[in-house]
């Protein structure tokens, strides 16, 4: 961790600065790097249930659970920005971003708290290991659909 983002950090901006507030740098290092909105997911019809598959983005790279071309992501990645807060609710319930936007405290694990990138793998809560790549995936990714993450 450089030392901006440590004296941000020490400053616990994300419990000061709302969501719509943030400026770019404090909104990108909010993000768990768990990589679990890089993996493919479908909403249930009936129950408008999040259901996660084990296949990643062709961008994922699944050790540093982070894109691998952020600046020039698939056209099918959903972009997080302030003006969509509204609808984070299909994050996963551990994504810090989801987190602040119901008002809620960022766990032990996240690397604002803990200081380290590794935690969120360490404790389980980040996709990697879990993944496979989109070429070695069926074509019908509902065949794919895990329990949870």
């Amino acid at each position: 961790m450089g030392k901006r983002e440590f004296l941000m950090n020490s400053q616990k901006f994300w419990e000061k600065v709302s969501l719509k507030k943030m400026n770019r740098k404090q909104w990108e290092l909010l993000c768990d790097r768990c990589g679990k909105c890089c993996v493919h997911k479908f909403i249930d019809d009936d129950t408008e249930e999040l259901l996660y598959t084990n296949v990643a983005c062709r961008l994922f790279d699944p050790f540093n659970c982070t894109c691998k071309d952020y600046k020039h992501r698939v056209p099918e990645c959903m972009v997080l920005t302030k003006d969509d807060i509204k609808e984070f609710h299909w994050l996963p319930e551990s994504c810090a971003y989801r987190l602040i936007s119901e008002g809620k405290k960022l766990p032990d694990w996240h690397h604002l708290i803990s200081g380290s990138y590794e935690t969120v793998h360490q404790t389980g809560n980040s996709a990697r290991g879990k993944t496979i790549p989109e070429e070695l995936a069926n074509a019908d990714l509902t065949k794919h659909i895990i329990d949870n993450y």
